[in-house]
């Protein structure tokens, strides 16, 4: 086989490359590049041609990588790597010129409350710039942000992440909520025997932090509860505990979160003293270099603390 031709290769390609290899899906990496598929299936075969491999076959699942794009990918993101600080080199960074595409993970709630202040200020400066906000998977956090599957994580711990960098946004409380006139919130605090008593409604379909640590201030006073269901957003928990009138459900919510669904939740101070919520925002040690990536960290915590 003779040497591919260097001649066909462009930037907009290699960066095809690399997202097929993150996505594992032709529609995903389509997504992630804001792009239509035909426009990521065209620049796969484009690549196809240059490297004279298919680099991607279909399965059941998606795609997955030829053993020959597996030996390309760290070159591919060594050169990217190199492209962007070359680009960078020696020049402000301009987020009213910039077309960079900067990824968000964190929660619905904070998606609702942050990425409109976020658009609101690129629309202010006339920028082209894209944010890509997607749920947040906070056991693989760390993973990602040095991988730079996303550029910045909202990333709610009792302390702060290891392995990346961070700083807090914002401390806040915990406490109990349900539908307004649900028999348990009618005292101040929630009485132990009702908290325990109703069922709950938790947040991730995984244990988190959070419900080891109610469970065992529980389990101090010889008391447990019932975990009813586990779903992935707020939004859902709110739905769950409001969609039917006689809904029996109740969850622990951080105090602003519950302050967003005052409309259609009622809140009460917990039964049991719990460590207070932190809110931190996450980036990788190697964004430090990366001043599109600072300056959408800034501007998370210039809105996030505005807000305290």
């Amino acid at each position: 086989m003779g040497q591919p031709d260097i001649r066909g290769l462009d930037l907009p390609m290699l960066r095809t490359f690399d997202a097929l290899l993150r996505e594992g899906s032709v529609s995903r990496a389509a997504s992630r590049l804001f792009l239509s598929q035909p426009a990521v299936s065209a620049s796969l075969k484009r690549l196809r041609e240059v490297f004279g491999d298919p680099l991607f076959t279909r399965t059941s699942h998606g795609i997955v990588p030829t053993p020959r794009a597996l030996a390309l990918a760290p070159r591919v993101e060594a050169v990217l790597s190199e492209m962007h600080k070359l680009m960078s080199l020696e020049q402000a960074f301009d987020p009213a010129t910039s077309d960079r595409i900067l990824r968000i993970t964190g929660s619905d709630h904070t998606c609702r409350v942050m990425l409109p202040l976020l658009c609101a200020e690129l629309t202010r400066l006339g920028s082209r710039m894209r944010l890509s906000w997607e749920l947040a998977d906070y056991g693989r956090l760390t993973e990602r942000l040095r991988r730079g599957d996303v550029d910045v994580g909202l990333h709610p711990r009792l302390s702060p992440a290891s392995g990346v960098e961070s700083t807090l946004l914002y401390g806040d409380s915990y406490v109990a909520v349900a539908r307004h006139g649900h028999p348990a919130l009618e005292t101040q605090p929630i009485s132990l025997d009702a908290f325990c008593n109703a069922p709950h409604v938790v947040l991730g379909q995984t244990r988190s932090v959070l419900d080891d640590t109610v469970d065992q201030a529980l389990a101090r006073k010889g008391r447990q509860r019932l975990v009813q269901a586990a779903v992935s957003t707020f939004s859902q928990m709110v739905e769950l505990m409001c969609g039917d009138a006689h809904s029996a459900l109740i969850a622990v919510f951080p105090r602003r979160v519950a302050q967003h669904y005052a409309a259609q939740l009622a809140s009460a101070a917990l039964p049991v003293e719990l460590p207070d919520y932190r809110l931190y925002v996450c980036w990788a040690e190697r964004s430090n270099a990366d001043p599109a990536v600072l300056w959408l960290r800034d501007e998370i915590l210039r809105h996030g603390r505005a807000m305290a």
